[in-house]
Protein backbone atom coordinates (compact mmCIF):
# COMPACT_ATOMS: atom_id res chain seq x y z
CA UNK A 1 0.00 0.00 0.00
CA UNK A 2 1.44 3.38 -1.01
CA UNK A 3 1.63 6.07 1.65
CA UNK A 4 2.86 9.66 1.44
CA UNK A 5 4.91 11.58 4.04
CA UNK A 6 2.95 14.75 3.18
CA UNK A 7 -0.46 13.12 3.78
CA UNK A 8 -2.54 12.99 6.94
CA UNK A 9 -0.94 15.98 8.65
CA UNK A 10 -3.13 17.13 11.54
CA UNK A 11 -4.38 20.71 11.35
CA UNK A 12 -3.44 21.16 15.02
CA UNK A 13 -0.30 19.73 16.59
CA UNK A 14 -0.41 20.39 20.35
CA UNK A 15 2.55 17.98 20.68
CA UNK A 16 5.09 16.59 18.26
CA UNK A 17 3.69 13.66 16.31
CA UNK A 18 5.76 10.46 15.97
CA UNK A 19 4.82 7.71 13.53
CA UNK A 20 6.81 4.53 12.98
CA UNK A 21 6.88 3.85 9.24
CA UNK A 22 8.99 0.70 9.37
CA UNK A 23 10.50 -1.36 12.14
CA UNK A 24 12.73 -4.40 11.87
CA UNK A 25 15.52 -5.78 14.06
CA UNK A 26 18.33 -3.23 13.99
CA UNK A 27 16.43 -0.44 12.18
CA UNK A 28 13.43 1.83 12.77
CA UNK A 29 12.17 4.59 10.46
CA UNK A 30 9.93 7.34 11.86
CA UNK A 31 8.07 10.30 10.46
CA UNK A 32 8.05 13.16 12.94
CA UNK A 33 5.80 16.23 12.60
CA UNK A 34 6.69 19.45 14.43
CA UNK A 35 5.15 22.90 14.35
CA UNK A 36 6.74 25.34 16.78
CA UNK A 37 7.93 22.53 19.02
CA UNK A 38 11.21 22.29 20.91
CA UNK A 39 12.75 19.93 23.42
CA UNK A 40 11.82 20.69 27.03
CA UNK A 41 14.21 23.13 28.69
CA UNK A 42 17.36 21.40 29.97
CA UNK A 43 16.39 18.12 28.23
CA UNK A 44 18.95 16.36 26.04
CA UNK A 45 18.40 13.33 23.83
CA UNK A 46 21.08 10.76 24.69
CA UNK A 47 20.18 7.77 22.56
CA UNK A 48 21.51 4.23 22.46
CA UNK A 49 20.99 4.14 18.68
CA UNK A 50 22.54 6.08 15.82
CA UNK A 51 20.07 8.45 14.16
CA UNK A 52 20.16 9.62 10.56
CA UNK A 53 17.64 12.44 10.21
CA UNK A 54 16.41 14.46 7.22
CA UNK A 55 14.23 17.54 7.35
CA UNK A 56 11.81 17.11 4.45
CA UNK A 57 9.90 20.36 4.97
CA UNK A 58 9.95 23.33 7.34
CA UNK A 59 12.96 24.48 9.32
CA UNK A 60 14.58 23.70 12.65
CA UNK A 61 17.50 24.40 14.93
CA UNK A 62 19.32 21.63 16.76
CA UNK A 63 21.83 22.09 19.56
CA UNK A 64 24.61 19.66 20.43
CA UNK A 65 25.88 19.62 24.01
CA UNK A 66 29.53 19.00 23.15
CA UNK A 67 30.94 22.34 22.10
CA UNK A 68 27.50 23.97 22.50
CA UNK A 69 27.04 23.87 18.71
CA UNK A 70 23.80 25.04 17.10
CA UNK A 71 22.85 23.77 13.65
CA UNK A 72 20.15 25.34 11.48
CA UNK A 73 18.36 22.93 9.16
CA UNK A 74 16.17 23.69 6.15
CA UNK A 75 14.17 21.39 3.88
CA UNK A 76 16.42 18.79 2.29
CA UNK A 77 19.14 18.95 4.95
CA UNK A 78 20.17 15.75 6.70
CA UNK A 79 22.73 14.64 9.24
CA UNK A 80 23.86 11.60 11.16
CA UNK A 81 23.85 11.70 14.96
CA UNK A 82 25.95 8.92 16.49
CA UNK A 83 24.63 7.07 19.54
CA UNK A 84 25.50 8.86 22.78
CA UNK A 85 25.77 12.33 21.24
CA UNK A 86 23.63 14.62 23.39
CA UNK A 87 21.40 16.89 21.34
CA UNK A 88 18.12 18.76 21.53
CA UNK A 89 15.65 20.53 19.27
CA UNK A 90 15.94 24.26 19.98
CA UNK A 91 13.05 25.29 17.74
CA UNK A 92 10.96 24.35 14.74
CA UNK A 93 9.04 26.58 12.34
CA UNK A 94 5.96 27.86 14.25
CA UNK A 95 3.97 28.62 11.08
CA UNK A 96 4.66 25.57 8.92
CA UNK A 97 4.85 21.86 9.62
CA UNK A 98 8.37 20.54 9.81
CA UNK A 99 8.40 16.96 8.53
CA UNK A 100 11.33 14.84 9.67
CA UNK A 101 12.35 11.42 8.43
CA UNK A 102 14.44 9.68 11.09
CA UNK A 103 16.26 6.39 10.67
CA UNK A 104 17.43 4.75 13.91
CA UNK A 105 19.99 2.00 13.51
Amino acid sequence: MIKNVFAEIPEKLPEEFFETILSSPGIRIERILSRGHASPEDYWYDQDENEWVMLISGSAKLRFAEGDIEVTMKAGDYLNIPAGVKHRVEETDPDNTSIWLAVFY
